[in-house]
C-alpha cells in the first residue's frame, strides 16, 4: 500500500472517530474507503470495528476524566444491550439488506425530526436522573436497541443516543459519554466474531485505530467544552447524511440525470 494511502486512513478514522464520538454513522467514511484499499466486504467490517475499539476505550476515559461519564448508569444499561446484541447477531444472516437500509433511513428521518421539534429535551435532560436506577421499560428499549446494533452496526450510536435522552434522561453531552461506555461492551463481542473467522486486516486496522483515537480524544474534549448545543447541530447534520445516504437519494438523483 502507498504511503499517502496510511495517510488517508489515519485521516479517515480520525473524522470517523469525531463523529463516532460526537454522533454516530462515522463508519459511512471508513468502511467505503476499507474496501476501496481493495479488502472484502467482510473483512473491511471486521477490520473497522479495531478503530472502533481503540476510539471507545479513548473516550470513555477522555469522558471519565472530565467527570461526565455516569459509569454506574452506563453499566446498568449496558447489559440489556449486549445481550440484545447477542440476539441480534444470531438473526443477522436472515435479514434483507436493502430493506434494512431503507428502514434505518425512514427511522433517521423520524429521528431528525424529534431533534428539531424538541431541542430543549436534547439540551437539559432531566435533573436528578443520574441518582435512579433504570426502569424495566427503560431496560427493555436498549436490549432492543442492542438486537440492532447486533445485527448491523450502521447508525447505532444515533439510536444509543436517542434512547439515553428521551428514554433515560440524559442531556447531550452526558448522553454521548455512556454512548460510547455501551459501545465499548459492544464490541469486543462483534470484533471477536470477526477475528474467529479470520476476517480482520490487523496491520490497516490498527493504522485506522490510530486515527480513531485521536478522533475520539477531541470529541470528547469537544463535547464537553462546546455543550449540548453544539452536539445537537452536529448530530443534526450527521443525522441528514446518514438518512441521505441510506435511502440511496444520491443514487436516485444520478439515476434520474
Amino acid at each position: 500500500m502507498e504511503w499517502y494511502l496510511y495517510v488517508a486512513v489515519i485521516a479517515a478514522g480520525l473524522i470517523a472517530g469525531f463523529i463516532n464520538t460526537l454522533a454516530g454513522s462515522g463508519s459511512l467514511i471508513t468502511l467505503p474507503l476499507l474496501m476501496f484499499l481493495g479488502l472484502p466486504a467482510n473483512v473491511a467490517n471486521g477490520t473497522n470495528r479495531v478503530g472502533i475499539l481503540l476510539q471507545n476505550i479513548v473516550g470513555v476515559g477522555s469522558f471519565r476524566q472530565q467527570k461526565v461519564l455516569d459509569v454506574r448508569g452506563g453499566i446498568f444499561l449496558a447489559i440489556p444491550a449486549v445481550i440484545g446484541a447477542v440476539l441480534g447477531a444470531q438473526i443477522a444472516v436472515k435479514l434483507d439488506e436493502q430493506l434494512m437500509r431503507k428502514t434505518i433511513g425512514a427511522l433517521m428521518v423520524m429521528f431528525l425530526f424529534l431533534l428539531l421539534v424538541r431541542p430543549k429535551r436534547w439540551l437539559e435532560g432531566r435533573p436528578g436522573m443520574e441518582k435512579h436506577r433504570p426502569s424495566i421499560f427503560q431496560l427493555f428499549i436498549f436490549f432492543c436497541i442492542g438486537v440492532y446494533g447486533g445485527f448491523i452496526q450502521a447508525g447505532v450510536g444515533i439510536f444509543l443516543l436517542a434512547g439515553l435522552v428521551l428514554g433515560a434522561g440524559y442531556d447531550l453531552v452526558r448522553a454521548n459519554a455512556v454512548k460510547v461506555l455501551i459501545n465499548f461492551c459492544f464490541t469486543p463481542l462483534a470484533l471477536g466474531v470477526f477475528v474467529l473467522e479470520g476476517q480482520v486486516a490487523w496491520v490497516v486496522g490498527l493504522i485506522l485505530a490510530a486515527g480513531s483515537s485521536l478522533g475520539a480524544w477531541i470529541a470528547a474534549r469537544t463535547a464537553v467544552k462546546q455543550g449540548a448545543a453544539f452536539v445537537r447541530w452536529l448530530l443534526i447534520g450527521v443525522v441528514v447524511v446518514s438518512a441521505v445516504s441510506l435511502l440511496g437519494v444520491v443514487d436516485l438523483i444520478r439515476s434520474l440525470l
